[in-house]
């Protein structure tokens, strides 16, 4: 009867697994079934224009068919869904909105522009990315055409000279949105806290080192920029890392917040116990029993029954030479 039982476990589990699969198909094919670009389609879902789901085997999220049916026949596809992912950078940007190149990089600056994604050059240069939508509707907006013509109002020109720079910490902030719309577990909710944090300041919060080890595991990776170690992925780790003193202070209360709801949620995993002689009950000892032993006390000799016979001999005659 067990037989029988694990038989139809498996099926089971074999039958689930394949019913999802059939279900859904991998990113790799949902964005050519979708007209997009690898990094096109990587930020579609970044942005929450294409739903993915785990995959019960094991794989990387999946998307399901009938979320790529959803896409595929809504108005204006696939012109619209092309146009909510285009990305441009400073130059293009600013002829979107017909503005110099000088005064859009004002406006990023003190984060009213706000990039989506960067990327380092080969002159180890930052290049911000913007969504076009987004500076289309920038401009339309009549509450920012005092922004786009005339004197930049002269509290931002001092901001500005004295190297206001928000784009990082815009990017930061947009960066773990995605992060945390694509967690689906609490420990991969702290952690994509956590990669926005020096490892100084995770130390600090996290003092646990088994939660802390737990929360590498679910590390989001950031995307490569040059080689490991190279000085564009150095670079690109540094904008990643919270340096304003009050963003620290918010993602370290978020953090602690995170690991709390984790651990209740399911406490991190830890090595089990190694099995050792059980150490004797003091109380049920029977006296003296319990007494240490101090160094040197021990008689090392062996005793009398146990010394060999010319010894006991020798020391006979000395005995008897002594009387």
């Amino acid at each position: 009867m067990s037989g029988n039982t694990i038989t139809h476990k498996v099926t089971a589990v074999g039958e689930r697994i394949g019913t999802t699969r059939d279900a859904s198909v991998t990113r790799h094919r949902a964005a050519r079934e979708l007209g997009l670009r690898r990094s096109e389609f990587e930020l579609a879902v970044q942005l929450g224009r294409v739903r993915t789901v785990p995959d019960d085997a094991g794989g990387g999220p999946r998307v399901p068919r009938d979320e790529i049916d959803r896409i595929r026949t809504a108005d204006g596809f696939p012109e619209a869904l092309r146009t909510g992912v285009r990305t441009v950078g400073t130059t293009e940007g600013a002829a979107l909105m017909d503005v110099t190149t000088a005064r859009f990089t004002r406006l990023a600056r003190l984060g009213l522009l706000v990039p989506v994604k960067f990327y380092v050059n080969r002159y180890r240069a930052v290049v911000w990315l913007y969504l076009a939508e987004e500076l289309r509707q920038f401009r339309t907006d009549e509450r920012n055409s005092a922004l786009l013509k005339g004197r930049t109002p002269e509290g931002l020109r001092d901001q500005l000279g004295e190297g206001l720079d928000l784009r990082p910490r815009n990017w930061r902030g947009r960066h773990l949105g995605f992060l945390l719309r694509q967690a689906d577990d609490p420990w991969a909710r702290a952690a994509a806290v956590a990669s926005l944090l020096d490892p100084a300041e995770i130390s600090d919060v996290v003092t646990d080192p088994y939660e802390r080890s737990h929360l590498r595991r679910f590390r989001p990776e950031l995307a490569l920029h040059g080689s490991p170690g190279s000085p564009a992925a150095q670079l690109a780790d540094e904008i990643a890392t919270a340096t304003d003193p009050d963003e620290i202070d918010w993602l370290r209360s978020d953090l602690a917040a995170a690991v709390e709801t984790a651990r209740g949620h399911r406490p991190a995993p830890r090595p089990a116990p190694r099995a050792g002689p059980a150490l004797p009950d003091p109380e049920s000892a029977p006296r003296g029993a319990m007494e240490p032993v101090r160094p040197g006390a021990e008689d090392l000799s062996p005793p009398e029954k146990e010394r060999p016979r010319w010894l006991s001999g020798l020391f006979g005659r000395l005995r008897r030479g002594d009387s």
